[in-house]
């Protein structure tokens, strides 16, 4: 018997497809080894693959020699197994295994392994650093191999879906040319043109636009994306979008598209019905109720104004703050008891981290109103905040004061979600879509201090906003909507400028000379003189709607080679130092560190 080949044996089944219907069946199964049990005259092994876990038997009326084999096999050894299906005496009804196991009549030993630097379990608590620095045996692990396998399937239910829907998977370059996209660019040197270098696409929004022009209709493409930005949970510096454009269309049809992309998923890999249309909130609202252009609806927690209430208080901080600015609110229902004066304190230093000038509040409780600021208030005035937060016995309220709105609702934005955490009224069973409307198409960017485009140079202004763009830039509002799902942005896009005199325009108001907008978008613009049918997209970040989906906590948890929080990859770790040789091919010079 030869025990470290496969010659003459072929797998016919994998683990987790056999079940009491097979008994008495002849199988061979093969996989990694789970654990192994010598328990004397019984001998028994877990065998494991990517569908489950099959027990695998030997006993004293086996071959000697397949018997003595057996004990020698450790976890994580590669094995193959040939025997019969039958009932187990000892189920486990914990896996769909439980019933049944193969008698093995031959075993090969396909390789051995040294012991792991952590057992392969599901919901591993060891560190990080090190699942990701073994991330091949990582991978092992059965939570994590259902994870890609679901991502499979969602990425197969999605490309059927465009498919049905008349869309023409189209790859575009990914060494393009650097243009302004919002993030820094990953920059490729080029060995055979000296100093000049090419970039890894932010996206392929021009080259799909181009599409456009070239008359293809509907575009998508599953695109790898590179963006040279801090990670966080929800961020990767390489990440999977999916991205379409399409032709004579406005907002309506691109969102419609997009609706039943997410209803078809959903169902399809999840076997959950949404409720459709989306429901649809302005920029303006959602900054203004929820204090982010991404709000968590889940929950409630809305902002109020209080304004008007305090503008004539002896206050200061109040009073003065309402000249440019505003005083703005939340009531968290029940919190007065869950908030300790330490824990107030140590929320105060949260929102001077983020900008905000402190945090005043409002507890209210059987002993009467508790607040930080009531001894330079009125009564009415006190008893009109409360009024119009609807507070009542047991509520606290959190009130922000600036005298810029930005800061005062993106502060109260924090202090919702951090709120709605220490609370758990957050339902993580619910599916709360959202589509975001009319942004600006400029914000103020405070360290250049000029307008910078929101989305891209490329969105359409709405058509009545056009004239503003002279008088008025803050207030020019965009084509453009974003998909949010549970607070977190699943996807941006926008009608696109097909007017080439609108382009020069909207690239003039971004402070773009004619020169500069030609080196940088030339060949897009050129392109438009050719003639370009009106058209509209949006990216789908796949990486993130996998994530929600799946109820995973990372990025990580949904792509088989992660990066760190240092954008490093710990099992080749990447990236790595270029030979001397390398560099003088690319014509770079080296930096010594002590310069550096």
């Amino acid at each position: 018997m030869e025990h470290n080949t496969m010659k003459g044996l072929k797998r016919t089944n994998y683990c987790g497809e056999l079940n009491m219907k097979n008994v008495g069946e002849k199988v061979v199964v093969c996989g990694f080894t789970q654990r192994a049990r010598n328990l004397g005259t019984l001998q028994f092994i877990d065998l494991r693959d990517r569908t489950g876990i099959l027990q695998l038997a030997f006993d004293d009326g086996s071959d000697r020699e397949l018997f003595d084999l057996a004990k020698t096999v450790r976890s994580e050894f590669v094995i193959m197994a040939a025997g019969e299906v039958r009932e187990r005496e000892s189920k486990n009804l914990e896996i769909p295994t439980g019933e049944i196991e193969v008698y093995v009549t031959d075993l090969r030993i396909l390789s051995k392994a040294q012991t792991p630097p952590f057992e392969i379990v599901e919901n591993s608590t060891v560190k990080d650093e090190l699942r990701l620095k073994y991330r091949y045996l990582d991978l092992r692990r059965a939570d994590l191999q259902q994870n890609i396998i679901k991502r499979h399937k969602i990425v197969k239910a999605a490309r059927d879906y465009f498919d049905k829907n008349g869309f023409i998977e189209i790859e575009t370059p990914i060494l393009i040319k650097s243009t302004p996209e919002g993030a820094r660019d990953f920059l490729v040197p080029s060995r055979i043109h000296d100093g000049k270098f090419y970039a890894l696409p932010q996206s392929p929004q021009l080259y799909k636009q181009l599409l456009m022009v070239s008359g293809f209709d509907r575009y998508v493409q599953f695109a790898r994306c590179f963006r040279d930005e801090d990670l966080r949970a929800d961020r990767q510096p390489e990440f999977t979008q999916i991205d379409l454009e399409m032709s004579y269309v406005d907002v309506e049809d691109v969102m419609k598209i997009g609706e039943g992309f997410v209803e078809h998923i959903f169902r399809e890999c999840m076997d959950i019905e949404l409720s459709l249309p989306i429901r649809r909130m302005t920029y303006k609202d959602a900054m203004e109720k929820y204090g982010s252009d991404k709000p968590d609806v889940r929950f409630g927690y809305e902002i109020e104004d209080l304004t008007d209430i305090v503008k004539d208080c002896d206050f200061t901080v109040f009073s003065s703050a309402a000249e440019t600015g505003s005083v703005r609110a939340i009531c968290v229902e029940g919190g007065a008891a869950a908030y300790s004066r330490k824990e107030l304190d140590k929320l105060t230093e949260q929102v001077r981290g983020i900008g905000g000038r402190g945090l005043a509040w409002i507890k209210i409780t059987d002993d009467g109103v508790q607040s930080t600021f009531s001894k330079f208030m009125k009564e009415e005035e006190m008893q009109a905040i409360v009024s119009r937060m609807n507070a009542k016995n047991g509520d606290i309220i959190f009130v922000v004061a600036d005298g810029k709105n930005k800061i005062v609702l993106s502060v109260l934005g924090m202090l919702r979600l951090e709120a709605a955490k220490k609370m758990n009224v957050i339902d993580p069973n619910k599916w709360c879509f959202l589509w975001i409307t009319e942004f600006p198409f400029f914000e103020w960017d405070e360290d250049s201090q000029t307008y910078v485009a929101m989305h891209h140079p490329f969105t359409s202004p709405m058509e009545e906003d056009i004239a503003k763009l002279d008088t008025d830039k803050g207030s020019v509002r965009a084509k453009a909507y974003d998909l949010v799902l549970n607070g977190i942005e699943l996807s941006s896009g926008s009608i696109r400028i097909t007017d080439p005199v609108l382009q020069k325009k909207m690239f003039s108001a971004l402070g773009l000379s004619d020169e500069e907008s030609y080196q940088k978008f030339g060949f897009l613009t050129d392109a438009f003189t050719y003639g370009a049918p009106p058209h509209g997209g949006m990216g789908l970040g796949l990486d993130r709607i996998i994530m929600l989906m799946l109820g995973a906590e990372s990025l990580r948890d949904v792509i088989a080679f992660p990066k760190v929080q240092n954008m490093m990859e710990l099992m080749t770790e990447c990236p790595s130092e270029a030979s001397l040789d390398q560099l003088a091919e690319l014509h770079i010079a080296p930096i010594a560190k002590e310069n550096k």
